[in-house]
């Protein structure tokens, strides 16, 4: 087993967990087999801060150009928002299409609290942190990114007197990638410790009563990942979407078993560098702005329940009302953070920018984790195909010959 592909590995441990789950109790699960993946979680967040730091002190300060940084920069946030509002509008044509919420009656009275759709002006003022040192503490990812990015500028503006300060973030962003290569050693046991638990616990029934949903979203994740990714990968890059594809699974592996875009930070920075020939430059750039900004996978599902709401409770969405929609996901997706549960912030935003129910998120809410699975798995998928086109458009890309998917 030891000559066996990492990626092999970690299918193997997610099937494992999906059988074991159909044939144990969710107490024996979440007794004996949840500690599994929570220990796999907590290693997964042990190493994201000063992963993220390191890399993106040495990606902005490695650049050397600080023109050339700020194209990336433009690069990046122009990929995302373009993908971003290409989901919302998949997700809104399928809901369209596919009528999840037709014939369907809430049969809950929880209440949920609306939230405001994010001021683009209160996103950008709480990217500049007013404590770098309780940023870092409190694993504020975006603020985290800005100091970073701040330090690498710094340290290539001073010059010779930086290289200190550079070679001890260059020499730290080695142990982490070390650290996290141990790390990715037990995420086939990860995933099995993370899947079985929620398998045991839902089963089959919960995929019963909204399989209309769950089949919209995946359809639109999967349609998503394959025509748009595909499409800009190999336009910009000339890489084969299968090479792509590959080399990306064992990250969309971690990302459909956690649920969390920061979570399968190490594994996605390890992926495209190794397996698909990104510059650390770039990817220490472009993958922590994707793991906090990029939301594509999320932001179609916001576009496919906004219209289930609006069906369960007999209502119709105007053309203008769906643009609005697409325009709220997209921006509320800036400031949501990439972590379990997000997508259902998100949802209430967009719900209360075009007056539906909010208590029609309590139906979504009871399969929300089945559809996080997909919707995670799309964004990180997104971060790695944006880090491929800037690499490429940078000449930063050296596309692997043979595969080489770590073992």
């Amino acid at each position: 087993m030891g000559k066996m592909k990492l990626s092999t590995k970690i299918l193997i441990g997610l099937i494992l967990g999906i059988v074991v789950g159909f044939v144990v109790s969710p107490d024996f699960a979440n007794t004996f087999i949840k500690p599994l993946g929570t220990l796999f979680i907590r290693l997964i967040k042990m190493v994201i801060v000063p992963l993220v730091f390191a890399s993106l002190v040495v990606g902005a300060s490695s650049v050397g150009d600080i023109k050339k940084l700020g194209r990336m920069g433009g690069k990046t946030v122009g990929y995302y928002l373009v993908t971003t509002a290409i989901a919302v509008i998949i997700g809104l044509f399928l809901g369209n299409v596919l009528q999840p919420g037709a014939g369907l009656q809430l049969p809950v009275d929880a209440t949920y609290a609306g939230k405001e759709a994010p001021n683009v002006i209160n996103v950008l003022l709480e990217i500049v942190p007013d404590n770098p040192l309780n940023a870092l503490v409190s694993g504020s990812i975006l603020q985290i990114i800005f100091f970073a990015i701040l330090v690498g500028i710094g340290i290539t503006l001073v010059g010779e007197k930086g290289n200190p300060v550079r070679s001890f973030f260059d020499g730290f962003a080695e142990i982490m990638y070390k650290i996290t290569g141990f790390v990715m050693e037990i995420a086939p046991y990860g995933v099995f410790g993370l899947i079985a638990p929620v398998v045991a616990a839902h089963g089959l029934d919960v995929l019963a009563p909204l399989a209309m949903v769950i089949l919209a979203v995946y359809i639109g994740c999967i349609f998503h990942a394959v025509v748009v990714y595909s499409t800009a990968v190999k336009y910009f890059a000339k890489m084969s979407p299968i090479t792509f594809f590959k080399g990306i699974f064992p990250a969309q592996v971690i990302a459909f078993s956690t649920c969390s875009s920061a979570g399968t930070l190490p594994a996605t920075i390890q992926c495209v560098e190794e397996n698909l020939g990104v510059s650390k430059d770039v990817a220490s750039f472009v993958l922590p702005l994707g793991a906090t900004i990029n939301m594509d996978g999320t932001a179609l599902y916001q576009g496919i329940c906004a219209l289930f709401v609006a069906q369960v409770y007999g209502l119709d969405l105007s053309l203008g009302q769906q643009m609005t929609v697409v325009l709220t996901a997209t921006l509320a997706s800036i400031g949501a953070a990439g972590v379990p549960g997000a997508g259902l912030i998100m949802l209430t935003m967009v719900l209360t920018s075009v007056g539906l129910p909010l208590d029609g998120v309590a139906l979504v809410a009871g399969i929300d984790r089945i559809l996080d699975m997909a919707r995670t798995t799309v964004n990180i998928t997104g971060d790695a195909s944006a880090a491929v086109v800037v690499a490429a458009t940078e000449g930063d890309l050296n596309i692997p010959v043979v595969d080489n998917l770590s073992a």
